[in-house]
């Protein structure tokens, strides 16, 4: 395995594009996991063995709210490097914050509408304004020809899907099945600031999640056995 390619700016990550070649884009804030590895996997499928698979590691200020983690948020370089290159990445783009916002917080971000004010928008006002305004501007800096996200941020990635669409974006956009630890929780870069109850806590809506679609399933195989069974005859 031969390690990524690390570079800080969007020139050293242009002077890397392969012509003709296919680049796919995993973007995270690091701290990368089981879950972003099948990302870089899922990319370097998309890519072929003749395409560029660029991660990102950015932890993006827009994103977070008053009183959130932004300053503790893990940030584990060195081993998301080692990550992403034994999952198949090419190039891991690791940009400074004045390489994303040179002028600092931007004056002209993008609005998530109604999609990003409920579910979770409703209890983080701006969060997707934010997730939204970074995507673009990594969509931009990495110009790849496909970009992966994972399908845990359900909400997420169907804000990126409507702003890809709504604005134009020459990119396709590919979702990714949620990876789960054994006890069933997604993995997450947050699950180890959870203790053991809050864990046990965090489990009840996949669980319940879970029950719910075996229960479902287990109708509709009723349902269908209903159908097929032969009407009863005259007696």
């Amino acid at each position: 395995m031969r390690a990524p390619h690390l570079v800080h700016t969007a020139a050293e990550l242009a002077e890397l594009r392969r012509p003709g070649a296919t680049r796919a884009v995993v973007m995270t804030m690091g701290a990368l996991h089981r879950g972003h590895a099948a990302l870089v996997a899922a990319a370097r499928r998309e890519a072929g063995p003749d395409g560029q698979v660029v991660v990102t590691v950015f932890v993006n200020p827009l994103q977070f709210g008053p009183g959130e983690d932004f300053d503790r948020y893990p940030r584990t370089l060195p081993d998301d490097l080692r990550i992403a290159g034994e999952a198949g990445a090419d190039v891991v783009f690791a940009p400074a914050g004045d390489e994303v916002y040179p002028d600092g917080n931007p004056l002209v971000t993008l609005a998530a509408g109604p999609m990003g004010e409920r579910l979770e928008g409703a209890h983080r006002p701006g969060h997707f304004d934010g997730v939204l305004t970074v995507v673009a501007k990594l969509l931009h800096l990495t110009d790849p020809d496909v970009a992966l996200f994972g399908e845990k941020d359900a909400q997420q990635l169907a804000l990126i899907r409507r702003m890809v669409r709504d604005l134009n974006f020459p990119v396709r956009t590919v979702g990714v099945p949620t990876v789960r630890e054994e006890d069933g929780l997604a993995l997450s870069s947050r699950n180890r600031y959870l203790s053991p109850a809050e864990r046990r806590t965090a489990l009840a809506l996949s669980r319940a999640l879970f029950a719910a679609r075996d229960r479902l399933a287990a109708e509709a195989a009723l349902r269908a056995r209903v159908r097929q069974a032969p009407a009863a005859g005259p007696g």
